[in-house]
């Protein structure tokens, strides 16, 4: 069976961007390198977050599963980040979701069931 077993962020500025994302989701940072952070995620799928000189556009969409997506758009924008879209319904039944991007501009998903 193949599922995620790891993903990446690209990020123009390391330091930021490992500091953005263990304040904002509480993961765990490890340098790997100049250029190389891996973060673990409890109970879910870590990554890495990779240096790199000009964020690529279009990159891919990840979600990450939240609560509450407007309490952690707040929070992205206390953070220095900026929301792309809003809390937006999915249809269906199947949820919410929304998307910001990171100070450094890589745009991540969130998701939710309310």
């Amino acid at each position: 069976m193949n599922k995620l077993i790891h993903w990446e962020i690209p990020s123009i500025d390391l330091s930021k961007s490992t500091k953005f994302y263990a304040a904002l989701f509480g993961w765990k940072m490890q340098s790997w390198s100049g250029d190389y952070a891996l973060f673990e995620v409890e109970d879910g799928i870590g990554g890495g977050i990779a240096k790199v000189e000009k964020m690529p556009e279009p990159g891919i969409d990840v979600y990450i599963g939240v609560d509450d997506i407007p309490a952690v758009l707040a929070k992205v924008e206390a953070l220095g980040g900026k929301v792309e879209r809003p809390k937006t319904e999915i249809g269906g039944g199947m949820g919410f979701f929304a998307f910001f991007r990171d100070p450094c501009g890589c745009r991540i998903g969130l998701a939710s069931k309310a």
